[in-house]
């Protein structure tokens, strides 16, 4: 049995959906979304290599590479945010951060 496109994409659906429901289920913890967020992007990811096998051209994978270097540094730059928010406010709750808008 191979591995053909269909398989590759219900899987990806599948990660972008369990990401979706974890962002609106759990919007209190800040860690929780930037890895809901993280495995949003990753499941496209999987579909720009998937349909760039299967067409065999060379340009999605191109582009997964910089989708994933622009994704790092999102990462570290939300994780130092949070760093800060948790020694200023001794917590991540989404709640208790109402006080930075605007």
């Amino acid at each position: 049995m191979t591995l053909q496109l269909g398989h590759v994409l219900v899987l990806a659906a599948v990660l972008f959906a369990i990401a979706v429901v974890g962002i609106f289920m759990n919007r209190k913890n800040l860690i929780v979304l930037l890895m809901a967020i993280e495995l949003m992007l990753l499941a496209v990811n999987m579909n720009f290599v998937a349909f760039s096998a299967y067409l065999g051209d060379m340009h999605g994978q191109v582009f997964v590479f910089f989708i994933l270097t622009v994704a790092a540094a999102e990462s570290a730059i939300g994780l130092a945010i949070l760093v800060l928010l948790f020694r200023n406010r001794s917590t991540i709750d989404v709640e208790a951060l109402d006080r930075l808008k605007g």
